[in-house]
Formats: structure tokens, C-alpha cells, sequence
């Protein structure tokens, strides 16, 4: 309980709230007020004081007119008040007016209300003045044997903090809790008696808990938390215990509270590496996150079982099912927690149970709606690709389940599910017949352009057989209907009835063009107005007539995929040409594929598609009609085709693999124990060394920063920052130390006059999304002396932010004030921003989503672009997404996706596009920074460190 010895109650302090009352404002307020004026001026008086103002001329009118008060509000409010007020005068010695502050106090113990009791003995834990203690000890001891529960807790903890700190007070309180312990039935008393016994005398504590060893799992739940707590302390001090508690521990994982069965098992892995005890407290921590309805207790218990599984790796794998029961809950994230874990426990005797269950989970997925239902089916799909990949056995049932369902998925499933086909096609040679049969059969279904051409490129480079490119072929002309697409979508438009015509054939001597016949049989001239509208009526009907997929997605504008279909129809007469002898065969197909071909390009430049097509599509096409005409001749163009292609998509998977594998073996070297460790032996280690310090008290320490780790001598004078010049009455510079959502500014001040400094206050102010939480402390600085304060600011997003301020001083008069302008600080929201890592699908998709976009122009002289690029992402804590692969190569152009993520969940998203003028010239170019918010997306590209590179020069 050290970490509470200077824990005190705290009120909120609202920045706005007007606190310049004067002090008679308030004497009067206290003397003439009602009960509930009393309270709103105490409320005030406590913020101006914890504003660091102690206000010592109010201490007698608090005695004289809110000490009496019997309103139980103003009576917990007068209580926090004597914790903050000063209670020595300058001499170090007790003021008088606390005679009556302790007679007072008296009183409130031997109080009838059991309330007033309880809170007076709350304050009595956070007293630390002797003199006034020791008048109060026999009423303190009277409150122990008080008929209300509520007392006597509070009562032994009272006792518990006076031997602490003055255990010659009451030296007796050990011998005191024990009977206390004996004759108490109220089970929140007895904990907090047992608990304050194993602080003060640990020996004592060790004997009752001998004495109700038997008993434990009939105690109350605080109890047997508090039994738990005591063990695992003890477990440190006598090591010969252990064997005793672990029997016990393990009894009370069975016990009825959560809360209980929760500290067994965190206690159970603190005690012992033992296989068998580490397995039963995973299971309870598995059991809990099924059961506990709140998501983050799911979270925080999933997190153990993590952990305990990177430290005692492959222990928990019998346990990988149970963790899928998780999968019940409804919230993605947890979903996605009990999904990582199981992927990095999945092994070659449990992979063909996950898999069936996941693909369980992902037929829910299609059959019924859930709250981000696409998203949860994105992460089965990742599971099954990761097992399917790592399983060469469970591959070949995995592909066709998950390609049964690309018609039924939504765009983004379906393309993850074609890169998945992609890998497994590549690796494993022996499904590949059965893999491409089953891609033709659902090619019919398919309606997203992405997954139309990662088909295509699955069917170009692993039809092989002169039947599969037949059926391969016969599926894709049935998917684009027609052929040319040009003049059938013509015959259709001219088959359309225009309005008010009717739908059976006109007689052929009906008139055509710009005469028409009209009911009575006369002729009318047709305007040119009507003509267009009607004809833009009559293709606006061809569009939006029923086609098949492969033609829909061509005539909606997108060529690329037209490009892709081109280069697999290239490959497909290749290879038909390479295997097959029926040069008749070979040749029809040649000519097929240059018809469709240019059939392509002249469509893609009539009005019947949405957008006309690109000049690189028809540059691509063209290409591909160039080498059917020539491939004969010209072997090396088949090797192009038909051997680079896969050749480089083999580089890709294989580099994928090695990024795995490297990932892999970080995590486990994490946890590995080198062969030259050194060896802690725990019966030759001094007492509280070592492992055998308290794992739990350790966790406690670094939350509460208390981890004792020291910051670089130069890492911290590079971030102090001088406020004020040096010829300047007080001079002030400040260290700016940022601590997770706060910055603390520690303020050196120094008066370089030789007079004394009156009531010099630092005030600081913001611009941005910061807000001052803590203000400096009021100081009277000596001739040429120097002071140190702090003022603490929360941050609360990563928006560029300003602080600024002024030293405000009394001067020669009473009348007058000094100032001296501070300048300004600029938060570095670099402190806030981390590399990370997405896929490439979810860079699309965010890219597609966030509508803030900071385009910043670049001029950088670095000498290469690669070392521009590691320049960037150093200035601008971004990961580089684009695989090492595609930045090989000597090259005037560099194209590169970065990523980073802010500590308050914000992405951020940055595409950089550069050219280099010549070896060694200037790079120009522009990176576009894109986010959710706007203040992230222009603080990104307005960094100082990125001037440093040339960006935005």
C-alpha cells in the first residue's frame, strides 16, 4: 500500500469557473450563508487551494462556522479541506486553531451518525501529524466495538495507518486487529481486518490464516480475495508454503465468484510454471471470457491467456477449441482477439477441427446478418487462408467451401478469397486440376470486377490441359455474350421501340430519318431536339438491359479488367499452340481472341459505354493482338506469357513466406531463453530478488510509472525549451516530458534581479485540443534564486497544438504588476503517432473512405530516392506498406503506400509519388496524406521534420 501514501482527494478544477473571489467574499459567505451557500463556497474554496493558493486567513472562520454544521455534505467537504490546508506554521510546529480542529474531530468519532464516524475515520488514514493523532487514538479504539459495520471497517484501517506511520501510538495494534478478527461476523469488517493485519504484521496475519486453512472455501468472496492476496505474498517469503497454497489455489478456482476464480488463476501462474497448473488456469480464464457478458472484461482475460500462452508456448494448445467458443460474443473486437490467439496455438492435430468451425462461423455469415458482418467474415476468411496455408492437408476442402461462396460475398470477401485461391493454386500443385475446374463452374457467378480478374489470371496461368482451356474458353465467351460487342449493342439499340411507337415491326414503307408518319397517314418533320432525346432515351434502355457479367463490367468502363481478359486469352492460345498438335484449333482461337480484342477497343470508344477507354488499356491490348500475330516467329514472347508471369508471382509468394516466417520468429525469440542466460536459483537468490518479487506489485509499479527506468541525459535537454530571454527579470525554460495522453511542462524559474519576487505565478494557455489540468503554484522567489514548478496538460487528439503564456509578478507597490511574455511551445504530435501495419485491401479501403486529404508538394536534395523514402518515414513515424520487392531496382520513379496509427486510434494513410531528375539530381514529387479528421491529415504534412527532407518545400 506504499503507492497510496500520498494519495489524497481530489475535486475537479474547471479551467472557467470564475475563482477570484476575494477572501472576505468568502468569510461572509461562511458566516451569513445557508447550509448549501456553505457548500458551493467550500467547493470553491478547495479548487482555489488545490490551485495552489493555501488561503490561510480562512482556517478560523471554517472552524467557527462550518466546523458546527451538522449538514452531512458540509461536513465531508470540511474534511477534505483539512487534508489540503497547511497545518504547521513557519516554525514547523502545529498551528494553534488545530486544538479546536482536534476537539472537533473527537467529537465527529464519538458522533451518534454512523456516517459522520465513518468519514472522520476515513480522514484519520490520511493524517499525518503525531500531535494530533494521539488525542484521538482512545476514540479511534471506542469505534472498533461500534454496533454499525460501516465504522468498524473504516475503524481498522484507521488503525492499520496510524501504526504505520506512528507505530508508538498504538503499539498494540496487532494484538488488537487479531481479537478484533475473532469476535467479527460482518464479512467486509473481517477483510478489511485481515488485510490490514498481513500490512502491519505478517506474522500474525500467517497465524490466523493457519488457524481457518480449512475453511477457506466456505469464506466470504472479499475474504477469500484477500486470502488469494496474502498467498501470493507469502508464497515469497516462505517458499516452503508453496506446495500448500498451490493445493489451495487451486480449490478456490472452483469457487462461485468470477471475481475470485479470476485472481486463483492470475495467482495460480504467478506461483509455479508447472504445465499442468498453467493449462487449468487458462481454461478458467477461457471459461470467463465466455461467460462475462462485458466486452472488456473479454478483452482483459483473453489478454492472460495471450500471455500466458507466448510464455509457455505450446502448453495451451489442447485448449484451442475452447477459445472459439468465444466466437459467440458479438462484439468484433473480441472476436478478432480470440481469433489471433487461435491462429498462433493452431497445430497439425487440432487445424482440421478449427477449420470446420470456421467454416461453420463463416456459412452464419451469409445465412444471417450480425453487427459488422462483413467485417467479421473478412477475419474468418484471413483464419481459414492462414491455416489453409500453414496445412497443406486441410487446403483442398477449404478452397472449394470458400469458393462456393464468391457469389454470395460482397466485393471485399470475394477479392480476399481470390488472392487466397491465388496462393494455394501456386503451393500446392496437386489441387490444381480441382481448383480450376471449380473456378470455371462459379466464373458465371462472379459480378465484381476485382475477382473477375484475379480469376482470369488463375485461369491464364494454370489451365494447362487442352480441356480445361476449352471449357475456359466457352465460359468466358458465354460471359461476354456477343461478338463484336460493338455492332450487336448497335442491333439492339436499333431493335428498341422508340416512345409512343408500338412494339410489334413497323411496315416496311414507313419512312425512316427525319420524316414520320403521323395517325391520319400525313408526314411530320422530326426535330433534331426530339431526335437526340429520344436517341439518348433508346441507349440509356440498351445500357440498362440485362447482359452477362464479363460484358456488363467492361461496357461499365473498366478496362482494366478488358486489359487482363486480353493477356489470359493470349495465354490460352499460347499454350493450346505449346500442347496441342489441332493447328486448325490454334488458329480459330487465335483469330476469336484478336475479334474480342479489338472488338474491345472499338466499344470502348462508341457511346455505349459509360467512360471512354484509356490510352493505356488500348496500348495493352494492342500489345496482346501484336504477339498472336507474331508468337509463332518469335518464341521469346511465349516465355514473356506463359513462364515470366508466374515466375514473378512465385517471388511474390515465397517473399511473403520469408516475411512470415521472420515475423514468427521474433515473437518466439521474444520469449526465448538463450543458452547463455544466466540461471536464477531461487534458494541461493537474496529475499525479494529476482523472479520471486511480486509479478503483480511489479505490473502495479509500471503502471503508476513507477518502473524506476531513466531517460537519456541528451534525450532530455533535447527537449527543453527556453521560454524567456536572458536579459529578461525571470528567466524560465521547460522541460516537456510527455506521458501517454499528458504533457508535463517542468518549469525552471530563476529571478536574475536582486529583489524578491511577490506572489509570481506562471499562467499557460492553449490553442488546439489541449487543455490545462494542473496550473503552477503562486512562489515569492529570493534575489538570484531559482524555483521549479510543473503544469500538466491532457492532449485528447493528435491536432497540432499550441501552449503559451506569461510570469505574472507583484511589483515595488502593492498596485503593481509585472509581466513577462513566455514564447510559445509547439506539441510535437510525432510523440503521439506509431508506425503500423494494415493489408493491402484495408489501404484501399480506408483510402476510398477518408475524405481529408493534405496534398504537400516535395524539392528534396537526398541523393537516391530509396533514401528519401527511409528519410520520410523516420520525419513522419509511417510504416512503408509497398513490399520490399517492388522498391528493388534502380529507377527515376518511386511509388510507395505508408501507414501509421495515432495513440487515440486515428489512421493515417500517405501515398508518395517521386521522380529523380538524373543520377544524383532534385527529387520532386508530392505525398498525399489522408485521414478521418482533418486536424491529423494538416499536422501530418506541416511538420518540422519534414522540411528537414524537403517535403512541402
Amino acid at each position: 500500500m506504499s503507492f497510496l501514501e500520498s494519495t489524497y482527494t481530489l475535486v475537479h478544477q474547471d479551467n472557467n469557473s470564475d475563482s477570484s473571489s476575494s477572501q472576505q467574499d468568502l468569510k461572509n459567505q461562511l458566516e451569513k450563508g445557508s447550509d448549501e451557500i456553505k457548500m458551493e463556497t467550500m467547493k470553491r474554496i478547495l479548487v482555489i487551494m488545490l490551485n495552489g493558493d493555501p488561503m490561510p486567513g480562512l482556517l478560523m472562520h471554517i472552524i467557527r462556522f462550518v466546523m458546527p454544521s451538522k449538514h452531512k455534505g458540509l461536513k465531508k467537504l470540511l474534511y477534505f479541506y483539512y487534508e489540503i490546508c497547511p497545518k504547521l506554521d513557519s516554525s514547523g510546529k502545529l498551528k494553534q486553531e488545530f486544538v479546536l480542529v482536534c476537539n472537533g474531530i473527537r467529537n465527529d468519532l464519538l458522533h451518534p451518525n454512523e456516517f459522520i464516524r465513518g468519514a472522520t475515520l476515513r480522514f484519520l488514514c490520511k493524517l499525518r501529524e503525531a500531535e494530533l493523532l494521539e488525542p484521538l487514538l482512545g476514540s479511534c479504539r471506542q469505534c472498533l466495538e461500534h454496533r454499525h459495520a460501516y465504522v468498524r471497517k473504516n475503524a481498522v484501517f484507521a488503525v492499520q495507518s496510524i501504526f504505520q506511520h506512528f507505530e508508538s501510538l498504538i503499539p498494540d495494534a496487532p494484538d488488537l486487529i487479531v481479537t478484533f478478527l475473532q469476535n467479527e461476523s460482518d464479512h467486509t469488517c473481517k477483510r478489511n481486518a485481515f488485510a490490514a493485519l498481513a500490512a502491519i504484521s505478517h506474522q500474525k496475519a500467517l497465524e490466523y490464516f493457519n488457524t481457518i486453512v480449512d475453511n477457506i472455501g466456505g469464506l466470504d468472496e472479499l475474504m477469500q480475495q484477500a486470502i488469494i492476496e496474502f498467498i501470493r505474498k507469502d508464497a515469497v517469503v516462505n517458499t516452503q508454503n508453496r506446495a500448500r497454497y498451490l493445493r489451495i489455489i487451486f480449490d478456490l478456482l472452483e469457487a462461485p465468484s468470477n471475481t475470485v476464480v479470476y485472481e486463483a488463476a492470475t495467482s495460480l501462474t504467478t506461483l509455479t510454471g508447472n504445465p499442468t497448473a498453467i493449462k487449468a488456469a487458462a481454461g478458467k480464464f477461457i471459461e470467463l471470457s465466455v461467460k462475462e457478458p462485458d466486452n472488456n472484461i473479454k478483452l482483459i482475460v483473453l489478454d492472460r491467456v495471450d500471455q500466458l500462452r507466448k510464455k509457455h508456448d505450446g502448453v495451451l494448445d489442447d485448449l484451442t477449441m475452447e477459445i472459439l467458443r468465444v466466437l459467440n460474443s458479438p462484439d468484433i473486437d473480441v472476436r478478432k482477439k480470440a481469433l489471433d490467439i487461435t491462429l498462433s496455438m493452431v497445430s497439425s492435430r487440432n487445424v482440421e477441427d478449427v477449420v470446420m468451425l470456421l467454416k461453420k462461423e463463416l456459412a452464419k455469415t451469409v445465412d444471417q446478418e450480425y453487427e459488422k458482418n462483413a467485417e467479421y467474415r473478412q477475419l474468418l476468411i484471413h483464419a481459414i487462408h492462414n491455416c489453409a496455408i500453414r496445412f497443406s492437408e486441410v487446403a483442398a476442402n477449404v478452397v472449394g467451401l470458400l469458393m462456393d461462396f464468391i457469389g454470395d460475398f460482397n466485393n471485399t470477401s470475394a477479392v480476399d478469397v481470390i488472392a487466397f485461391v491465388k496462393e494455394v493454386v501456386e503451393k500446392f500443385p496437386a489441387l490444381r486440376q480441382n481448383i480450376v475446374e471449380k473456378l470455371l463452374v462459379t466464373l458465371g457467378e462472379v459480378r465484381a470486377g476485382k475477382v473477375y480478374r484475379g480469376a482470369l489470371w488463375i485461369v491464364g496461368e494454370y489451365c494447362v490441359e487442352p480441356k480445361d482451356i476449352r471449357e475456359a474458353w466457352k465460359r468466358i465467351r458465354a460471359s461476354l455474350g456477343e461478338i463484336p460487342i460493338l455492332s450487336s449493342e448497335q442491333k439492339l439499340l436499333e431493335a428498341v421501340p422508340e416512345e409512343g411507337e408500338q412494339t410489334t415491326a413497323a411496315p416496311k414503307s414507313a419512312p425512316t430519318g427525319s420524316r414520320k408518319v403521323l395517325a391520319d397517314g400525313t408526314y411530320a418533320t422530326e426535330s433534331a431536339l426530339t431526335s437526340d432525346s429520344a436517341t439518348a432515351a433508346k441507349l440509356e434502355a440498351v445500357k440498362a438491359a440485362q447482359k452477362p457479367p464479363l460484358r456488363a463490367l467492361i461496357l461499365d468502363g473498366d478496362f482494366f479488367l478488358a486489359s487482363v481478359l486480353s493477356s489470359t486469352l493470349t495465354k490460352l492460345v499460347m499454350r493450346h499452340a505449346e500442347i496441342s498438335k489441332d493447328t486448325a484449333r490454334t488458329n480459330a482461337l487465335k483469330a476469336e481472341a484478336m475479334l474480342i480484342m479489338i472488338s474491345i477497343i472499338r466499344v470502348g470508344q462508341s457511346q455505349f459505354v459509360k467512360t471512354k477507354i484509356d490510352e493505356d488499356s488500348v496500348d495493352r491490348i494492342m500489345a496482346c493482338v501484336k504477339c498472336l500475330s507474331e508468337f509463332e516467329d518469335r518464341k521469346e514472347l511465349e516465355t514473356v506469357f506463359l513462364d515470366d508471369t508466374r515466375k514473378a508471382f512465385r517471388a511474390m509468394i515465397t517473399a511473403e513466406e520469408k516475411k512470415r516466417a521472420a515475423t514468427d520468429a521474433r515473437e518466439k525469440n521474444k520469449n526465448a531463453i538463450q543458452v547463455d542466460d544466466v540461471i536464477s536459483f531461487r534458494q541461493l537468490s537474496k529475499k525479494n530478488a529476482g523472479e520471486s518479487a511480486d509479478v503483480i506489485e511489479l505490473d502495479l509499479e509500471k503502471a503508476t510509472g513507477g518502473d524506476g527506468a531513466v531517460e537519456d541525459v541528451a534525450s532530455k535537454l533535447s527537449r527543453v525549451v527556453q521560454l524567456t530571454g536572458f536579459s529578461d527579470p525571470v528567466y524560465a525554460e521547460a522541460y516537456v516530458k510527455v506521458h501517454q495522453f499528458d504533457i508535463v511542462l517542468d518549469v525552471l524559474l530563476v529571478n536574475q534581479t536582486a529583489d524578491t519576487l511577490q506572489n509570481l505565478t506562471v499562467e499557460f494557455a492553449t490553442l488546439g485540443d489541449l487543455k490545462v489540468v494542473e496550473k503552477p503554484t503562486t512562489q515569492s522567489l529570493a534575489p538570484h534564486s531559482f524555483q521549479s514548478v510543473q503544469a500538466t496538460i491532457k492532449v485528447s487528439s493528435t491536432d497540432q497544438g499550441v501552449i503559451f503564456g506569461n510570469v505574472v509578478y507583484d511589483g515595488a507597490s502593492s498596485t503593481e504588476t509585472n509581466v513577462v511574455i513566455l514564447n510559445d511551445v509547439h506539441v510535437d504530435i510525432m510523440d503521439y503517432i506509431q508506425p503500423a501495419t494494415c493489408t493491402e485491401t484495408q489501404f484501399r479501403s480506408m483510402w476510398t473512405e477518408f475524405e481529408w486529404e493534405n496534398k504537400v508538394n516535395i524539392n528534396s536534395k537526398a541523393p537516391t530516392l530509396r533514401e528519401f523514402l527511409n528519410q520520410l518515414m523516420a520525419a513522419s513515424n509511417m510504416n512503408c506498406l509497398t513490399p520490399e520487392a517492388s522498391l528493388k531496382g534502380d529507377c527515376q520513379f518511386l511509388s510507395a503506400n505508408l501507414y501509421a496509427k495515432s495513440v487515440f486510434g486515428e489512421d493515417a494513410l500517405a501515398n508518395l509519388s517521386v521522380e529523380q531528375d538524373g543520377e544524383g539530381g532534385p527529387i520532386t514529387g508530392f505525398v498525399r496524406i489522408r485521414s478521418r479528421s482533418q486536424g491529423l491529415a494538416l499536422s501530418l504534412g506541416s511538420l518540422k521534420g519534414l522540411s528537414k527532407v524537403g517535403v512541402g518545400a
